[in-house]
């Protein structure tokens, strides 16, 4: 039984109805304020939250209107904030008798409304458009479904008329110039599969003139071809607290009624208390505004919890409150990262200092922010990629298989001259137009310059790239506001693989020693692709990535004076040897070796191992230069 005489799950609006009642005998009984800590103090109990059946993985009819649904989501754009109907009377037409309602969590107001009521409160909220985290990977949303514990049915409480269309099953309807190419890996490949537990979704083929409909609606995905649920998101609560681009888990209340359309269609006020700015809305900004609900679907927040990530192997509250987790994992961050070693090692032909550096670049995060300048990030450019056997596309699909979220983006010419990289505010419809950088935090970008091939970039090629520098250097993507620019900070990894050395900047860069010999690298890459096997292998390596990057770190005065001393004797001999860059990227080397095996702090053997592997990599560096004398 659910922890609640209410059944707080199938009927909140009930639960919120109740407190409003009981709330008229004492005006200052904070009842608004209770009502959002009730559902938080249900939601404490684990099994209470895996109860909650979610948007991401249940297609919409499955749910029942009016019940708490929770959703897994990026806020990709904020609309002005709406005014509703807080407190209102009703009249009974024949008995006259008054009835007294609460508006909150609705869209839609009783009939029979008193407009002229001195008991009527105008309240106001906000309303985020929510999408689905870009580039979530298929072994997420699996996980995420199959730890669900909600039971759900096909809802019978609509007319048989709506629109039966899971969001699985619209018609691509992102208007993206250019639909990026995804590697495939079989049954894994985003676009194929989307983990929805046991409700499979089995629905037919809406008839041609709804599908128009649908695809007539441009759901904004961030990423060209993506499925998932679109959602308005009503707050009511600290709404400044929120920002774009944020992930959350929200929990509300769904609200589906067809009314809506209708409502938007004629614009009744009797029926329906407008926003007074609606009147000056547009016919585009009020398809964008009002979407039909049975595609994107309101969902009026009672909570909301900021996600730090989206790895289903973690638990969901915070480290910090997770000692035993925390501590039997930190025990094995050192055999983990052998393990994960070894197997990179095979992925990267055989090169084990490449291997050391892919491991600190999937770990890297950045942890502040000094003026412009963001600390932690560490982008890498693996230079020397074979062009062959799709290696690059089969690298990113192992890479997919690790972190929750991830984006291929093959740098063709096609591509560069096409896509839409940067959001852009459409001032008519009075939407931010999504783009693919708008990435939720700890995303991982692959870069496959292997593509690039001769050729002219245009003016939205150059901005494009020009778009990944900025991200690279800065990790920040400015919005294009037509008349100026807005700068968002982001937190992305990005992975550039190329033949010779990127034409975009990077923290670090390695040029790739294959062990594997041409004629081999068919058959060896085919056995790669089977490596590790294991379900729980790779759930070990997927926990180690993302616990890695969440630790704390700090350095002692001691060690701090001890790097220092190290420095001015390396410059010593040459000062021309060593540059302030190279201690820069030495330090965050060592940090990220320290955070690899566990380490919340750095020790002199880490320090002493960074400055080792640089050593490594500058030489290696130095020969292919002599080799390669024409590649700069």
């Amino acid at each position: 039984m659910m922890p609640s005489t209410h059944d707080w799950i199938n009927n909140p609006l009930g639960v919120v109805e109740g407190m409003f009642a009981a709330s008229q005998n004492n005006p200052n009984s904070g009842w608004e304020a209770k009502v959002v800590e009730f559902f938080k103090e249900q939601l404490k109990e684990n099994d209470a939250r895996t109860g909650v059946p979610s948007l991401n993985d249940v297609p919409l009819h499955y749910l029942k209107p009016n019940s708490l649904v929770k959703f897994r989501c990026l806020i990709q754009d904020m609309f002005d904030p709406e005014f509703y109907m807080g407190v209102y009377d009703t009249v009974d037409p024949s008995t006259k008798a008054k009835v007294l309602h609460c508006g909150k969590y609705k869209d839609v107001t009783e009939c029979g409304v008193d407009f002229n009521s001195r008991n009527t409160v105008t309240a106001e909220r906000q309303t985020f458009y929510c999408v689905p985290i870009p580039g979530e990977n298929p072994w997420v949303k699996e996980s995420y479904a199959g730890s669900s514990q909600a039971r759900v049915v096909p809802s019978t409480s609509y007319a048989p008329t709506r629109q039966k269309r899971s969001y699985e099953e619209d018609d691509d309807m992102d208007t993206q110039p250019q639909k990026q190419r995804e590697p495939h890996t079989g049954p894994q490949s985003p676009t194929e599969q989307h983990g929805n537990g046991d409700c499979k979704r089995q629905e037919k083929e809406a008839p041609s003139s709804q599908t128009a409909s649908a695809s007539h609606l441009d759901l904004n995905f961030p990423l060209p071809g993506e499925k998932g649920p679109s959602c308005l998101v009503k707050v009511y609560e600290d709404w400044d607290s929120f920002k774009l681009n944020d992930t959350l888990e929200v929990y509300g209340i769904l609200s589906v009624s067809p009314a809506l359309s209708a409502l938007a269609d004629e614009k009744d006020a009797s029926s329906f208390l407008l926003d007074p700015t609606e009147c000056m809305e547009t016919a585009e900004e009020q398809r964008v505004h009002s979407p039909p609900a049975s595609l994107v679907p309101r969902l009026h927040m009672l909570y909301a919890k900021p996600l730090p990530h989206n790895n289903p192997l973690l638990p969901f509250a915070t480290l910090e409150d997770n000692g035993a987790f925390v501590s039997s994992t930190l025990s094995e961050m050192a055999s983990v990262r052998a393990e994960l070693l070894t197997y990179f090692t095979h992925v990267l032909l055989g090169d084990a200092l490449a291997a050391e550096y892919l491991i600190l670049h999937l770990i890297s995060n950045v942890y502040s922010r000094r003026d412009v300048l963001p600390l932690g990030k560490f982008t890498l450019n693996l230079s020397g990629c074979p062009t062959v056997a799709s290696y690059t596309e089969r690298f990113y699909q192992i890479i997919q298989q690790l972190v929750p979220s991830s984006y291929y983006l093959g740098m063709s010419l096609q591509n560069m001259n096409q896509m839409r990289l940067v959001p852009k505010k459409d001032y008519v419809a009075n939407r931010l137009v999504s783009g693919v950088l708008q990435l939720a935090g700890n995303t991982s970008l692959f870069l496959d310059e292997t593509q690039l091939e001769q050729g002219q970039l245009d003016t939205t090629g150059v901005s494009n790239i020009t778009a990944l520098g900025n991200l690279i250097s800065w990790q920040k993507v400015d919005y294009d506001f037509n008349y100026h620019q807005m700068e968002f900070p982001c937190n992305i990894n990005v992975l550039i693989v190329s033949e010779a050395r990127s034409l975009l900047p990077s923290d670090c860069q390695i040029h790739l020693q294959s062990q594997v010999t041409p004629p081999h690298l068919e058959e060896y890459l085919s056995a790669i692709h089977m490596l590790p096997q294991a379900s729980s292998q790779l759930n070990k390596f997927r926990i180690y990535l993302s616990v890695a990057r969440l630790l704390d770190y700090s350095i002692s005065d001691e060690v701090t004076k001890s790097v220092e001393d190290d420095f001015v004797d390396m410059r010593k001999d040459d000062p021309q040897s060593i540059s302030a860059e190279d201690l820069h990227r030495m330090l965050v080397v060592a940090r990220l070796l320290s955070l690899s095996l566990g380490q919340s702090s750095l020790s002199r053997d880490s320090w002493l191992r960074a400055k080792h592997i640089e050593m490594l990599r500058r030489s290696r560096m130095e020969q292919h230069k002599c080799v390669n004398g024409n590649e700069p």
